[in-house]
């Protein structure tokens, strides 16, 4: 079974440019535990991210 943080880099190398509440609706889990997910994968340098007019976007690095 992947992990989440393996589901997030197939979605993200799939769509290119994902949000935080595409992300939970993905997985199933609440917007807060995906911008967790998000963040463990930001800080390990596997995904960058860009704020843009109000919402963040997530990115491949």
């Amino acid at each position: 079974m992947k992990s989440h943080n393996e589901k997030i880099i197939e979605l993200i190398r799939k769509e290119e440019i994902v949000t935080s509440s595409e992300v939970a609706r993905f997985l199933k889990v609440s917007w807060n535990t995906a911008e967790s997910y998000l963040k463990e994968l930001l800080i390990a340098n596997k995904i960058r991210r860009k704020k843009k007019e109000g919402t963040t976007l997530w990115m491949k690095k």
